[in-house]
């Protein structure tokens, strides 16, 4: 016993024991040793140390973790055709060699990745070599995306609006529109073959890629573009091919290079329309007229190549001199007349007659229209001339006082409507206004086409005249007398006229007297109780007293009611006044003459 405790004193301590007797003074162990306390403390320094072994031990194996990829080492192909891996774990790790299919050089000793599927309780690994192939993948057509590379892939099928690519072994779709610039009618004629493309957009939840090989056609376009207009210059001369036409110009390739030819650059005669000048399909030569590098632009001129119309004009022309011409554009303005194929002139709106009722240019002319014209200013360095028309007549104007005093009677032609009157001409480049009041004494008329039409002739009265602002005011109403000045004599207030209802309305009616039915009277609609309770009808004729006369707004006010009223009130009064023995006017009229008439007895 002694000797098993003395081969592991290094082991033992003091607190293996009760107290210090238990060891004697040569160190050795007495018959009071605590074997049991002793057993549990050595089991805790076995455990104790193995675990420190075992953390020693793991701390040398990979870090591994499902679903990555790691790099392993294949040791051993077994019959039952499985391909053992090891990938630096505590346990190798095995994998179907039917995952290897596409793979024929894979050997013992092959270096490969795979991806950790899952481990189980036990430390062994199930690999996949596939799913590993896979996610690389993935990633690297991730990465191609954000770099913007481009890469080569295979054409493996047609499919319904394009093609799909096979581009690291994952199947993306190339859409017809992308396959190139031009559109493709004819998709199969790509099938098999190896196509560069771009990856444009990934789908991460569906995991659909789109590629496009058309963003690298134009990009080398676009390249070709820049290299070709950077040798351009305004002043070139450069044939070209009318490729697109559109209202306002047309688009020219030039071999590359898409350029503009503006409508007015075409020719020097106004058109309106390119198709006058050119045509899909046809090759012209053309002049630079600016170049725009820093946006890639190109702007052609078409009639610079001819002489400019301007030099072959009459050099005799000056200002004064009369020319004729064709109006070619209109304008809020004015318009441009043609004096010869390409040279125009503007005609300005307050150049083309001395009346001053014209508001648009389509008043006087229009496109087509042929005039003669005096000119104006002629500017043949800035190329520039304007016209006038009114000046080749005398300014009608200069003796209109003289012409058309206030009060004078005429006759005009109805030529323009407006919401406040009638635009009346008297005679050519002489016009003047009638307002809508100074139309009729009676009528309320709300638009001058209630009174006369366009063209009619109008009798008027000139009521102002401002030579200045070459302004007349004129009248019709004012050649008769205004019956509202003998109408305030006959209805005058508290008169009774016999009268028709016209017409009813929701807040009373309207009223025609038989005596003049061409003024009307509104009654409203309590004035229309008959004495019996009953309310007055369209078509019946009554009797109606005029309650209220304004001849300035030109109103009469009736009621019917009033009629029978007002008698009753004044049949109330007698009988109250003799009720009471208050005189009424009459009593009062004859005790008058009684006194008078004693009076003239008492002085003979």
């Amino acid at each position: 016993m002694f000797s098993q405790t003395e081969k592991i004193k290094t082991k033992t301590s003091s607190l293996y024991f009760d107290d210090k007797d238990q060891l004697n003074k040569q160190g050795k162990i007495t018959r009071n040793f605590d074997w049991k306390k002793y057993e549990t403390h050595l089991n805790h320094d076995l455990q104790e140390e193995r675990r420190k072994v075992e953390e020693l031990y793991t701390k040398t194996l990979p870090n591994i973790q499902e679903l990555e990829i790691y790099e392993g080492v294949v040791t051993h192909i077994t019959n039952d055709k499985t391909v053992i891996v090891d990938i630096g774990f505590k346990a190798e790790g095995a994998i179907p060699v039917n995952e290897f299919r596409e793979d024929f050089t894979i050997s013992i000793g092959s270096k490969i990745e795979v991806m950790v599927v899952k481990m189980d309780y036990k430390g062994q690994c199930i690999l996949s070599y596939q799913k590993a192939k896979m996610l690389r993948n993935w990633q690297r057509i991730n990465e191609a995306y954000d770099k913007s590379e481009v890469m080569l892939g295979y054409v493996a099928a047609r499919t319904k609006g394009g093609l799909i690519v096979d581009l690291f072994d994952i199947e993306c779709f190339l859409p017809g529109s992308h396959i190139n610039v031009k559109p493709v009618r004819d998709y199969d004629t790509y099938v098999g073959k190896t196509m560069e493309v771009k990856v444009v957009k990934i789908n991460k939840k569906t995991k659909n890629v789109v590629v496009s090989h058309k963003i690298l056609i134009e990009r080398d376009i676009e390249e070709q573009r820049k290299e070709m207009i950077s040798k351009l210059d305004k002043g070139q001369v450069l044939e070209g091919k009318i490729k697109n036409i559109l209202p306002y110009g047309a688009f020219v390739d030039l071999g590359g290079v898409d350029a503009l030819l503006h409508i007015t650059d075409m020719s020097w005669p106004h058109i309106n329309h390119p198709t006058e000048i050119v045509q899909l399909e046809q090759e012209l030569k053309f002049v630079v007229l600016g170049v725009d590098k820093d946006k890639n632009r190109v702007q052609l001129g078409l009639k610079q190549l001819q002489p400019h119309p301007w030099n072959s004009l009459d050099k005799n022309l000056k200002v004064g001199s009369k020319v004729k011409g064709k109006v070619s554009v209109l304008a809020d303005y004015g318009a441009f007349v043609e004096i010869i194929p390409g040279v125009e002139a503007l005609l300005h709106i307050s150049e083309m007659s001395w009346s001053t009722d014209l508001s648009s240019t389509q008043d006087f002319v229009q496109i087509g229209d042929e005039l003669e014209a005096i000119i104006l200013t002629i500017d043949r360095q800035e190329r520039k001339m304007s016209l006038s028309v009114k000046q080749l007549t005398p300014d009608p104007w200069m003796n209109i006082k003289d012409k058309y005093p206030v009060g004078s009677k005429h006759v005009g032609i109805v030529k323009k409507f407006t919401n406040f009157g009638i635009f009346l001409e008297l005679e050519k480049g002489i016009s003047g206004i009638i307002y809508i009041n100074d139309l009729s004494w009676i009528k309320k008329i709300k638009h001058p086409y209630e009174f006369c039409n366009i063209n009619d002739r109008l009798e008027i009265v000139v009521l102002a005249l401002d030579s200045q602002t070459r302004r007349i005011n004129l009248g019709h109403k004012q050649l008769t007398e205004n019956p509202w000045d003998k109408y305030e004599k006959i209805f005058h207030v508290g008169s009774i006229h016999y009268g028709m209802i016209s017409n009813l309305f929701d807040k009373g009616a309207s009223i025609k007297f038989m005596e003049d039915q061409e003024i009307d009277a509104f009654s409203p609609f309590r004035f229309l109780e008959k004495k019996d309770g009953t309310v007055l009808k369209k078509g019946e004729k009554i009797n109606f007293k005029v309650i209220e006369f304004n001849k300035e707004a030109k109103k009469i006010i009736v009621s019917h009611t009033s009629i029978y009223r007002d008698k009753d009130q004044k049949k109330e009064k007698r009988v109250k006044s003799r009720k009471f023995g208050i005189s009424t006017l009459g009593d009062l009229e004859g005790l008058a003459k009684l006194k008078e008439q004693i009076e003239k007895e008492r002085n003979k």
